[in-house]
């Protein structure tokens, strides 16, 4: 994959917004790119239905509230993109969320932030807006941890191989971060780890990353997400790239468990694809 030139930023109310803004401005810079920075919350109406039902100034009162969320974010996005002319705020889609996901398919990368349930604007989006959006979207996303410093990332990558589209998808979706690597690491778990790796090495030898630290995970056995970011530790990764798994059922989304316990648990920026 080309270094990504079209970026897409959610925006909303949370405490790290502020943070994916600045970090957003640094990839344009890096990667040559246009970000594009869109809000995306729930309206205060469909989050409180009971003003329905109340007084005309209830209704007015939610609006007022609304109002004053989107001007919050607009005054943090221009405050962080610094007059860079790579940052372009645009105005929330009317049906948001779900009009975010069809925006995000003229995009080569997503940027959003984990979901916090302990922050105060959790309830702004729905519980399942990242995995739908990732789903729905198809379009790589970098997911940025709602905890601890968000360095500049991308100097160390472990990649989680699985001979799957989902991670083929992730590793091409990486490799502008790869090729500007100072260590890449890979994992694979399962009978066959250490042959895939093998095949993958040799793939990524042919875009121009060679010196791959490879690791066989062995068995598939326990949790492969708590094993994946214990490693990441251990290697000191500050990028994490990987497939994600899910399916919608009956209305509600049915995630991997690696991918689950990854959008729960992660501790360092995420890169994935479905």
């Amino acid at each position: 994959m080309p270094t990504p030139k079209s970026i897409l930023l959610h925006l909303d109310g949370s405490a790290r917004t502020a943070e994916r803004v600045e970090l957003a401005r640094r990839l344009a810079d890096a990667f040559d790119a246009q970000v594009t920075g869109m809000p995306c919350t729930i309206s205060a109406l469909v989050r409180y239905p009971f003003a329905l039902e109340g007084a005309a100034e209830a209704i007015a009162i939610m609006r007022e509230s609304d109002k004053a969320a989107r001007d919050s974010m607009y005054a943090s996005f221009t405050a962080h993109a610094a007059g860079s002319h790579r940052m372009h705020w645009t105005e929330p889609e009317s049906d948001a969320p779900w009009g975010f996901s069809l925006r995000a398919l003229y995009a080569d990368l997503v940027i959003v932030g984990q979901r916090d349930r302990e922050d105060p604007m959790a309830s702004e989006l729905p519980g399942d807006f990242l995995p739908s959006l990732l789903v729905e979207s198809g379009r790589p996303a970098l997911v940025l941890p709602y905890a601890g410093p968000l360095e500049p990332l991308g100097h160390t990558v472990l990649l989680a191989w699985k001979e799957t589209p989902e991670a083929a998808r992730a590793v091409s979706a990486a490799l502008p971060w790869l090729r500007k690597a100072s260590r890449v690491h890979a994992v694979c778990y399962g009978d066959e780890a250490d042959a895939s790796l093998k095949k993958l090495q040799g793939y990524l030898a042919a875009q121009g990353i060679a010196g791959i630290s490879l690791h066989d995970g062995g068995n598939e056995e326990g949790d492969a997400g708590d094993r994946l970011l214990s490693l990441a530790a251990d290697v000191g990764a500050d990028l994490l790239v990987m497939g994600c798994y899910g399916h919608s059922r009956a209305r509600e989304w049915v995630l991997g468990g690696a991918t689950r316990t990854i959008l729960e648990s992660m501790t360092l920026p995420v890169l994935m694809s479905h």
